[in-house]
Formats: structure tokens, sequence, C-alpha cells
């Protein structure tokens, strides 16, 4: 069975809006590092359609970041929206999740694969975290107070459970804490 995850930036108040608004000079070699071998991994995308509408208008002619650029692109991206039609999907390698996206995820797990992660998709990550679809949530945390922006959970999301799978820190003092639903 293939493993969905997703992983953020997130600032110490738990912002992870807009982060290279208050990303700053923490981006280090270990979480270049990281993101490197968590790409490896991955080759299958779930993505929202906000993040993916900001990310189509990005990544298909971006000059910075050359290697996520090519990763990304090339990567079948699945996206799940309401108001999206397939043909308005004109960044390559891009899928309208058709059908109920809960079972959509199940199906998808169920064949093999890599790993598929979720990618600019907060809502879509936070969804499929309380239905139990998602194993792994990552949180970057960098050492800054963002003071507003959305955030991860909501007011109004359960109270829920947590196991922390593994944390460490790296030289700039970022935060990386890998969690999962805690079993019953």
């Amino acid at each position: 069975m293939r493993k969905v995850t997703a992983g953020f930036f997130h600032s110490v108040d738990g912002v992870i809006e807009a982060p290279n608004l208050w990303q700053f000079d923490a981006f280090d070699d270990e979480l270049g590092a990281l993101l490197g071998e968590s790409m490896s991994k991955i080759d299958t995308v779930l993505m929202g359609r906000i993040g993916w509408q900001e990310w189509a208008g990005y990544w298909p002619t971006a000059s910075a970041d050359a290697d996520f650029g090519a990763f990304i692109n090339n990567m079948p991206k699945y996206v799940a929206s309401h108001t999206l039609r397939q043909d308005q999907l004109a960044w390559q390698n891009s899928t309208l999740i058709a059908s109920d996206l809960l079972d959509f995820v199940r199906d998808l797990k169920s064949k093999p694969g890599g790993e598929i992660a979720v990618m600019g998709g907060v809502s879509l990550a936070r969804q499929l975290f309380f239905a139990g679809l998602l194993e792994e949530l990552t949180l970057i945390t960098h050492p800054v107070v963002a003071g507003r922006g959305k955030r991860m959970f909501e007011p109004t999301d359960p109270v829920t459970r947590l196991e922390l799978k593994k944390s460490f820190s790296t030289s700039k003092g970022n935060v990386i804490s890998v969690y999962g639903l805690k079993p019953a």
C-alpha cells in the first residue's frame, strides 16, 4: 500500500501561507537535503484547486529552483476541484479528480508506485488527514513569528491525537516534526 504524505513550511505561530514572506534566510542545506530525499520517493502529487492554479501559473516557466521545477513539471498531478474542468488543466501531467476524492485516494493508494504527496493544498491535506488517508504530516517550523496568514488547522477542527514519528532541528534553527494520527 502506498503512503500519502504532506509537508509544509510553518512559522512558530502556525502560519503556513506564503512562506516566501517570512522564511528569510532560514532555508539551509539540511532542509535542501530533506526535500531532495523526500522528492526521490514521490511519484504522484495531489493538489487542491488554489494551489494548482498558483503553481500552474509559476512553475512551467520558472527559471529559479530548476531542480524542483523539473520535478513538479514532470510529475503526474491529480487536482481536487469542483469548479475546474479537465480542459482547463493546461499544465503538463495534470488530471482532474472526477470521482469522490476519498475513494480516488484510497484507489490510488492501492496501486503500485512510490509515495503520493499532497502539495499546494492545505485544505486538501487537512481533509485527507482527518479521513485517515494521510499517513505523515511534516511541519518544517522556521524560527519566526509570521503574525497572520492561513494555518494548517482550523479552530473548528476536532480534537485529534497525533503521534510524533520523528523530529530534528537544523543548523539554522528549523525544527522538522513528522506526525501521524495516533493509533486508537
